[in-house]
């Protein structure tokens, strides 16, 4: 399969990070490792977890059994917000890294912006980065404000920033923001979960493209350079997604899907930690 859009994001500390990968939240067991694996077949090279999932055990189990080289593989974990604070964060990412059953993470994220610690969480994630104990450092959820806040204190620039973002949540702010100082920004819950599929303006695009609703929007996010990790369990639901780079949206069609903004949140919004 030919695939027209770009699969990987130079990040601002050189590392390649691919533009689609697999979320792994509310995954367990058995049935955490087996999309995983079918993932990993079918192509995709990046997989976001988190300790606040409560799967890093399984995720690590599918990685080892999969014949794909691990530095083929790109693994995004995050700081949960009970272990915020300096000390806290270097020991939960050990943790994290023995669950995981690795020798170093791509990518490590705070997941939260916990009003107290993160300050000192932060620096626990630089000493990770300048050990190479991770490739990469980042995090989640920070509108502007956090970032703003972030950059008066941090030594190193975060390479990534994953939001909320979809058509109906077009945080646009954010997105200018992360564009103009170098930060990737990548989008969790893409989908809407599925609430969203049935908005008219969504489906004249499917129809259009003759693409299903889930590619008119993955497609969206990777032509704005967004990163995403959609997820799900089903195999033939994992290709789709993947199937998302093969096209492309035309500019016009792009615009019109950045004027659906509603505010539109399926989780709650950061700006409460502020």
């Amino acid at each position: 399969m030919e695939l027209l859009q770009p699969v990987t994001s130079k990040l601002n500390n050189n590392i390649i990070m691919p533009l689609i990968g697999l979320g792994v939240y509310d995954m367990y067991h058995h049935e955490a490792e087996q999309a995983v694996e079918s993932a990993l077949e079918i192509g995709y090279k990046l997989i976001d977890t988190a300790c606040m999932y409560q799967n890093e055990k399984e995720i690590g189990n599918a990685i080892k059994r999969s014949s794909i080289k691990r530095e083929d593989i790109f693994i995004t974990t995050k700081l949960n917000n009970t272990y915020h604070g300096y000390d806290q964060a270097l020991k939960a990412f050990d943790v994290s890294l023995q669950k995981l059953q690795l020798d170093y993470i791509d990518l490590y994220l705070i997941h939260w912006p916990i009003k107290s610690g993160r300050r000192e969480s932060w620096r626990a994630l630089e000493k990770l980065y300048i050990d190479k104990r991770v490739r990469a450092i980042g995090v989640a959820n920070y509108t502007v404000p956090f970032l703003q806040e972030l950059k008066t204190y941090a030594s190193f620039i975060p390479a990534v920033n994953q939001i909320e973002f979809t058509p109906w949540l077009f945080q646009k702010d954010v997105l200018d923001y992360c564009n103009n100082e170098g930060i990737q920004m990548q989008s969790y819950s893409p989908l809407t979960r599925g609430i969203k599929f049935n908005d008219p303006r969504l489906i004249q695009l499917s129809k259009k493209y003759e693409k299903t609703p889930a590619q008119i929007i993955l497609n969206w996010n990777i032509q704005l350079g967004v990163s995403t990790i959609p997820k799900s369990v089903k195999r033939e639901r994992l290709q789709e997604n993947f199937d998302a780079l093969n096209f492309k949206l035309t500019l016009e069609d792009i615009h019109s899907m950045n004027t659906l903004n509603e505010n539109f949140r399926i989780c709650e919004d950061p700006m409460q930690y502020l």
